[in-house]
């Protein structure tokens, strides 16, 4: 750990926590984020809801926590319906506890609260909103945004964004009111010694949240174009259930009735995720409009060459490093480019090195704990001199 003469006393506030990482990107950013910050000499605390625990740990992931019960308020709302109350009055009591809170804020009934409770305790607190405030039509989102959205984001000192489309819709959101953009990456934390995978069989691992938006089908129907070119090759499906399990499974059953090259494996531990991608050699993740996926990151720090689509956020960066493939996100686009890789061992081992090389130099943790640091100490200077002059 590195001394810091600066050290600061930092909340990371994230809607869900659970045992499988059910709430993905948000959840898996905050912790890596608090790690490294620990490693910088801060004190981070995670705080958030909590489901699937026997028991509320006080640490996740080797990270100090204080998890709170979730209720669902708005029953088939998913996330954005999810309530804790408990977390609403952790926060009101020991707010003031912290020098900033970080929240990892989406239009739901967890973060949102969080957040006004940090502005009314008069808390300096930062947004990072992973993409997940965009506009539209739902018609909760219209009094969410009216009364708690929009003010909070306005009154944020930073609003972390990943992506220029994020940006834009987040001015969207906002309309006329004023709001304190600042980009921000995702980072990954790069393990010692790259995949490189040397089992005679070959998988193709998906590894994500089975979501509609993530298209696991799509990858199904990629892989059955491929059933006869390659036919020792095995597809392999990881991740918890968010709507698509069953459709998931159904479609797996009818291409391949033994489950001899087609695989739904079911949830992980996020900290089983990393051995996981270590036993596969191409990693896919064929969803729509992905900001800035960390499982992509994940794959690629661990030297796997990826096949994302064109409007994945990390898109520019894979194509330019030739770190894989980036695809329309049609089925035979994503099996043509399974097919690339698949049927030549070089390529594909030099994409894996060019996608750890990526991860390396443009997606390390410590470059965003560095960033993270240096807008809290600004943050936290401003109002010091505030205080100093009331």
């Amino acid at each position: 750990m590195r001394a810091s003469s600066n050290a600061l006393r930092i909340a990371h506030v994230v809607t869900l926590f659970s045992p499988d990482g059910a709430y993905g990107g948000p959840t898996r950013v905050a912790v890596n984020q608090a790690k490294a910050l620990i490693e910088r000499g801060h004190e981070v605390t995670l705080l958030g809801g909590a489901r699937g625990f026997e028991e509320l740990p006080d640490t996740y992931q080797g990270v100090p926590s204080r998890l709170f019960p979730v209720a669902h308020l708005v029953p088939g709302s998913g996330f954005a319906g999810l309530f804790s109350a408990g977390l609403a009055t952790h926060l009101a009591r020991h707010a003031r506890d912290f020098d900033i809170i970080h929240v990892h804020l989406a239009r739901d009934l967890v973060t949102l609260p969080a957040t006004l409770v940090a502005r009314r305790q008069g808390v300096p607190f930062v947004a990072q909103t992973h993409g997940m405030i965009d506009p539209t039509s739902r018609l909760l989102a219209r009094p969410l945004d009216r009364f708690l959205t929009r003010p909070l984001l306005s009154s944020a000192d930073k609003v972390f964004y990943l992506t220029p489309r994020e940006a834009s819709d987040l001015r969207n959101v906002m309309g006329n009111q004023e709001i304190q953009l600042q980009p921000l990456s995702n980072g990954v934390p790069i393990a010692e010694g790259a995949a490189y995978h040397r089992s005679q069989t070959i998988d193709v691992l998906f590894l994500a949240r089975l979501h509609s938006r993530k298209r696991p089908l799509l990858f199904l129907e990629a892989a059955q174009l491929l059933a006869t070119q390659f036919p020792d090759v095995t597809f392999s499906i990881v991740g918890p259930d968010e709507g698509e399990e069953k459709s998931v499974r159904e479609l797996a059953k009818r291409l391949d009735p033994q489950g001899e090259r087609i695989r739904v494996e079911g949830p992980l531990q996020p900290h089983e995720t990393a051995e996981r991608i270590r036993q596969s050699q191409i990693y896919v993740l064929p969803s729509e409009n992905e900001p800035f996926p960390m499982s992509v990151l994940e794959a690629m720090s661990l030297g796997l060459p990826v096949i994302i689509s064109e409007d994945c956020g990390l898109s520019p960066a894979v194509r330019k490093a030739d770190a894989g493939a980036v695809v329309d996100g049609t089925p035979a686009a994503v099996a043509d480019a399974m097919s690339a890789l698949l049927g030549d061992h070089a390529r594909r081992r030099a994409c894996g090195e060019n996608a750890r090389k990526l991860a390396l130099e443009s997606f390390s943790m410590e470059a965003v704990a560095e960033s993270l640091e240096k807008f809290y100490l600004a943050t936290r200077a401003v109002e010091d001199k505030m205080g100093s002059v009331a």
